[in-house]
């Protein structure tokens, strides 16, 4: 799973490895849960992988990363409530929340960045 070839931005590495990362963890899921919970998680997933393509094409590209942020944070919720209905072990809800955190990093300094402040300087770009 990590180190996988995925052309763009890092982010775009990172999302995709998140996704990667859910999708086997939810093939593990009890039978129950993974119709329901594991659905949404790997739609989620991969409507956040679709956003941060429609992102890096659009001009104007807040719009689409509120998007990305949006899918972030379901996905927060979502893993937590896998990990408290013990679809998947503390071990895995941790690195999946640690991926969830990078991709959100990524995402805040893409966010400043499309917003008009320079990630280097912290001022305006003219």
């Amino acid at each position: 799973m990590a180190g996988a070839k995925v052309d763009g931005p890092a982010i775009f590495r990172e999302g995709y490895e998140l996704a990667l990362m859910l999708h086997e963890q939810v093939t593990r899921f009890p039978r129950a849960s993974r119709h329901v919970l594991g659905q949404r998680i790997v739609e989620t997933a991969v409507g956040l992988l679709a956003s941060l393509v429609e992102a890096n094409m659009a001009a104007r590209k807040e719009p689409r990363l509120e998007e990305v942020s949006l899918a972030l944070e379901k996905l927060r919720i979502f893993v937590r409530l896998a990990r408290d209905t013990q679809c998947v072990d503390f071990k895995k809800y941790e690195a999946a929340a640690v991926k969830i955190d990078t991709v959100g990093r990524m995402l805040g300094g893409w966010r400043k960045w499309a917003g008009g402040a320079s990630p280097v300087t912290g001022g305006r770009q003219r």
